[in-house]
């Protein structure tokens, strides 16, 4: 028991508030706390504090594609606790690290060899940053200093992530921390031409040359480095206009801009390939990835570079450290037992085959809610969707919040940004299951109005 005593109450835990939690309305969690609390998972499914069995429509939070309770990942935990529990990775290293560092870097875009491990999607991020800055100043273009972000875009929540986000919420309260130098694409989504796209929109591709004209404002040898998500996750599935990173990797390799593409939530099968920048075909000079590399189950992130970044940085004494970045969990053994496992069995089960064949029917179960009142926009690529809600009268995000309350009482745990419901289901899910969670998600948004 939580306390060792059975008497542990999470109500009355949560009341209190000893826990403070994450991207958290707490004081609505507080007041109705038992459906909000989950006390086991199995496959694609929850348990609540209640005993309501809720669909994961998001794989936890985009991290769990396997489902829950996978036998082999818990048979893997408890070995690797027994043989080496952890390792330092400073001056010294350790096979499950260098196995699937390997093995990551066999399944990345050709020429990108060489990967270093960080513990989530924040710190890859500020790890790619960092790589970025470094390159330019060995390469002798230290005055490359500037990073382009792109509106509406995550990259988790460290002051280089945030700072190179354009998530205006994640942004505001800590402004006084922003990095120097960073500007920001025009996002991509306009609904009035894109709205209701199956796919990737026809409209939209034009924004990319929004890089021109920063690098006209800035001049292209101050800019280090272009981050985007090839599809923007958070921020309510925000997909990429044909041809338009594409063109966005033309004009970075014209102006000697580093392209680094986030695939935190992407990468690992969710576009039914390895990574997205295979589903678009473009490779990138570096590629951010986290959650489903261990399926949630330890924490782990990392970076992927191309040899020529690698090798700008093998240079100097050879005593010297190269690069002088790093966490103490970098690489942890724990993590990288699972790490296999994951890749084991998205590998063995056809998981990417898996996804791709379960595409269209996700894509169909969505946008069969088309035409539905209070319905703005349905938006799908790969295993993922978004349904976005328009906002009550009462105000932006009040419809969404009702929705989200709804959909845990009719058995969906949803992800609600704002009005914006968004879908990344596990890879095992079934047909009927992809289906069942549109028509449940209609009734809930006819029971809320």
């Amino acid at each position: 028991m939580p306390n060792g005593t059975g008497n542990f109450d999470p109500v009355a835990a949560v009341e209190k508030g000893a826990y403070w939690q994450p991207f958290t309305a707490t004081r609505v969690l507080q007041a109705n706390s038992a459906p909000r609390t989950l006390v086991s998972a199995k496959g694609a499914y929850y348990q609540t504090l209640d005993g309501k069995k809720v669909f994961d429509t998001l794989s936890g939070l985009w991290c769990t594609p396997l489902g829950h309770g996978h036998p082999l990942i818990a048979e893997a935990v408890k070995a690797q606790v027994e043989t080496l529990d952890f390792a330092p990775c400073f001056q010294v290293t350790h096979e499950g690290a260098l196995s699937l560092a390997q093995r990551i870097a066999d399944m990345a875009p050709e020429g990108m060899n060489h990967v270093f491990f960080a513990n989530s999607g924040s710190e890859a991020v500020d790890t790619a940053l960092k790589v970025a800055l470094g390159y330019h100043r060995l390469k002798g273009a230290g005055n490359r200093f500037r990073m382009i972000g792109r509106e509406r875009g995550y990259h988790g929540v460290g002051f280089g992530g945030m700072s190179v986000g354009g998530i205006l919420s994640n942004r505001k309260m800590f402004a006084a921390g922003m990095m120097p130098g960073v500007d920001h694409l025009r996002h991509t989504y306009e609904p009035q031409h894109m709205a209701f796209t199956r796919g990737q929109p026809t409209w939209g591709a034009h924004r990319v040359e929004d890089l021109e004209r920063l690098v006209a404002l800035h001049d292209a040898s101050t800019i280090a480095a272009v981050i985007v998500e090839p599809v923007q996750g958070s921020t309510g599935v925000i997909v990429p206009p044909l041809g338009y990173l594409q063109r966005l990797r033309e004009i970075c390799t014209q102006h000697g801009i580093l392209l680094i593409f986030d695939e935190v939530i992407t990468g690992f099968g969710r576009m039914g390939a390895p990574f997205a920048a295979q589903r678009f075909g473009v490779t990138p000079d570096i590629i951010t990835f986290a959650k489903a590399v261990t399926n949630g189950v330890v924490p782990m992130g990392g970076v992927i570079v191309t040899d020529e970044i690698y090798k700008t940085f093998m240079m100097g004494p050879k005593s010297a450290i190269e690069f002088c970045h790093g966490y103490t969990y970098s690489g942890h053994p724990l993590a990288a037992a699972v790490g296999h496992v994951v890749l084991d069995v998205m590998e063995g089960e056809g998981l990417y085959e898996r996804v791709r064949a379960l595409e269209p029917v996700l894509e169909d179960a969505a946008h069969s809610l088309k035409g539905l009142q209070n319905i703005a926009d349905i938006r799908n690529i790969g295993l993922t969707a978004a349904v976005e809600l328009k906002p009550a009268e009462a105000g932006a995000g009040v419809r969404g919040t009702a929705v989200f309350e709804e959909g845990l009482r009719q058995g969906l745990l949803l992800r609600v940004t704002g009005d914006i419901i968004s879908f990344g289901p596990p890879f095992i899910s079934t047909e009927q299951e992809l289906k069942d969670m549109m028509l449940t998600l209609r009734n809930v948004i006819e029971t809320v109005g």
